[in-house]
């Protein structure tokens, strides 16, 4: 449904996507996973049409973003970090504007808003100004505008930041049910906990692609073993073990810190040695599964490295 091939948009001096490369197949939620300035926003307006690339192409829904951008419109619905719902308008008196623009109209348009409110459990709620509707309300309003055409692709760009946790929850299940019904999401977060819920994540840094694959396969075969040190001071045992040889990242997550080892170059009874020797005696020192978080964080740190060296 969607696919790139050396996509690349340059502001300036500024890489925001470089040579990025996507195959997304129907059916799929895909997340787009970074930091801020990763170039998730840029994927998306490329993707849209609303920019053009400066290399490569994009196709999305089997048509050529660049050469039928009027047949990509009418199949993907596009939903911004800031969409624009009008505060002084109803929940439903929204919709029918955005169902004017989309032309959808009548008998048509009354059904599709009875079955998108149902679905987000808004219909209570039609009549109230969306000024005065809470962060999640507007995100589902911003939704079934979003939908009101029929799109076969939705792009979403942070859908849920800085929505409360029960309402991301209720959107989420609400992307599910659109995906069971044949629709393809191409969704953008911060959030590595949201990134979970994906069929296949792809992490990008610095408008690179840094890895590609589901979320636990990305967790359970990453080439470098992770484990979990509680320690009496955290900082003094962070400081000693990162520039060791084959630590390739030491994080603090909690009351812990998480480690990345490479197993040919080093140890974790090394590690721990090293720690008494300068008198930290760890409390627990122990391999876990590492969160999709910790993956990242790893894998930025071998990617900055890298290009140090290089």
């Amino acid at each position: 449904m969607i696919e790139t091939v050396d996509l690349t948009k340059k502001f300036g001096e500024t890489v925001a996507v470089d040579h990025l490369n996507l195959q997304i197949p129907p059916g799929e939620i895909f997340g787009l996973v970074g930091p801020d300035g990763a170039g998730k926003t840029t994927t998306l307006r490329l993707l849209s049409g609303l920019l053009d690339p400066d290399e490569g192409r994009a196709t999305v829904s089997g048509h050529d973003v660049a050469r039928n951008l009027e047949a990509v419109r009418d199949n993907i619905g596009y939903m911004a970090q800031r969409f624009g719902l009008y505060g002084d308008l109803t929940v439903q008196e929204n919709m029918n504007f955005y169902g004017d623009l989309f032309g959808v109209l009548g008998r048509e348009r009354d059904t599709l808003t009875s079955s998108l409110l149902r679905m987000t459990r808004m219909e209570p709620f039609r009549k109230r100004r969306a000024g005065q509707l809470s962060g999640g309300m507007k995100q589902k309003l911003a939704l079934m505008c979003t939908l009101l055409h029929h799109p076969r692709i939705l792009l979403l760009d942070e859908p849920t930041n800085g929505v409360d946790p029960v309402s991301r929850r209720d959107f989420w299940a609400i992307l599910y049910q659109l995906v069971k019904e044949g629709m393809t999401v191409l969704v953008s977060t911060a959030y590595l906990d949201e990134a979970e819920r994906c069929n296949r994540v792809g992490l990008l840094h610095r408008g690179r692609l840094v890895r590609c694959e589901s979320p636990n396969l990305m967790r359970t075969q990453f080439e470098a073993q992770c484990y979990e040190l509680q320690c009496p001071d955290k900082g003094a045992a962070r400081r000693i073990l990162q520039d060791q040889p084959g630590v390739v990242s030491v994080e603090p997550s909690g009351s812990t810190l998480h480690l990345f080892l490479k197993g040919e170059l080093t140890s974790h009874e090394h590690l721990r040695q090293l720690l008494e020797q300068n008198g930290l005696v760890p409390n627990d020192f122990k391999e876990i599964v590492p969160s999709l978080e910790d993956v990242f964080i790893a894998l930025i740190r071998k990617r900055e490295e890298r290009v140090h060296e290089s």
